[in-house]
C-alpha cells in the first residue's frame, strides 16, 4: 500500500531537483582548471533552490494526490524521529540508525513522500546536532534520493514477508555505499592535489579522475561506509517486520487520498 501518489507534477518536479542536484555534485568534474571549484561557494545556492524547489514537490503532490494535514503531521513525526536517531550513532565507523527508518519509510509512504522526508530529515538532524555547514544540502540530496529509491521497489503485491524484508535489507546495504560514494564526490573535489594518486585534478581528462575517485573512496570512506552498510541491513531485518506494520496501519487509517464530501441537509 502507497498511500501517496506520485502524480504527474510531483514527478516533473522530483525530476527537475534531482537534475539539479546531480549537476550541483558532478559539475567539477567537467570544469577548467581556473574554475573554482569549492563546493563552500556552490552550497548557498544550491541550498537557496533546493527549499522551493521542495516546497513544489509538496505542492505538486498536494494538487496530485490530495496531500492534507495527516500526511504532513506523518512527516514531521517520522522527520523528528528520523533526527533523533542520528545522533545515537554519533556517526562512529559509519554507525548511523537513521538510514534504516527512511528505507522503511520510502518503502510504505512512496517515493515521492520519501524524498521530502529525507530532505526535512536531515535538514531537522543537522540543526539538532549542529551540523549545519556548506556540506548540509548536498547531504540532503542524498538523503532524499536514498529514500526515495526504497519507495521505487516493487510494491507489496510482488514483494511479501521475509522476501521483502530481504529486499528492503539489501537495498539498504548497496543504497548506504551509494550515499557515501556520492558525499564523497562532494568532499574530494575540495582536497587539495597533494601528487598522490587519489587527488583531484581540475581539467584532467574525466577517467582519470573518475579512477583517482575510486581509489580515494576504498582509500578513505570504504570502512564507514560499510559500518552503516551493515547497521541498516541489521536494523531492518531485526525490527523492519513491526516498524512496515505498524506504518501501513497508520497510513491505512489516516487514509491520505480519502475525498472529502458533504452530504445535502435533511429536512
Amino acid at each position: 500500500m502507497r498511500p501517496v501518489r506520485l502524480g504527474p507534477r510531483a514527478l516533473a518536479a522530483l525530476v527537475l531537483v534531482s537534475a539539479i542536484g546531480v549537476i550541483a555534485f558532478g559539475w567539477p568534474l567537467l570544469a577548467d582548471p581556473g574554475a573554482g571549484l569549492a563546493h563552500s561557494r556552490d552550497a548557498p545556492w544550491l541550498f537557496a533552490a533546493l527549499l522551493p524547489l521542495l516546497v513544489g514537490v509538496v505542492v505538486a503532490m498536494i494538487a496530485d494526490s490530495g496531500l492534507d494535514a495527516k500526511a504532513v503531521a506523518m512527516l514531521g513525526v517520522l522527520a523528528a524521529v528520523g533526527a533523533a536517531l542520528r545522533p545515537l550513532g554519533a556517526g562512529t565507523a559509519g554507525l548511523e540508525p537513521m538510514f534504516f527508518l527512511m528505507v522503511l519509510s520510502g518503502r510504505v509512504l512512496g517515493p515521492g513522500f520519501g524524498f521530502v522526508l529525507g530532505s526535512v530529515t536531515m535538514f531537522a538532524s543537522a540543526l539538532l546536532t549542529g551540523g549545519v555547514g556548506p556540506w548540509m544540502p548536498f547531504q540532503m540530496l542524498s538523503m532524499s534520493w536514498f529514500a526515495m529509491g526504497a519507495g521505487l521497489l516493487p510494491g507489496p503485491d510482488r514483494l511479501r514477508g521475509r522476501a521483502e524484508l530481504l529486499t528492503l535489507a539489501g537495498y539498504g546495504f548497496v543504497a548506504s555505499f551509494a550515499y557515501g560514494t556520492v558525499m564523497n564526490l562532494y568532499g574530494w573535489t575540495m582536497v587539495p592535489p597533494a601528487g598522490s594518486g587519489i587527488s583531484f585534478h581540475a581539467g584532467d581528462p574525466l577517467a582519470d579522475n573518475l579512477v583517482r575517485f575510486l581509489a580515494y573512496c576504498v582509500a578513505t570512506s570504504l570502512g564507514w561506509d560499510l559500518g552503516r552498510a551493515v547497521l541498516t541491513a541489521v536494523l531492518t531485518l531485526a525490527v523492519g517486520s513491526p516498524l512496515l506494520k505498524a506504518l501501513r496501519r497508520a497510513t491505512r487509517r489516516a487514509n491520505f487520498e480519502a475525498q472529502v464530501t458533504f452530504d445535502a441537509p435533511r429536512e
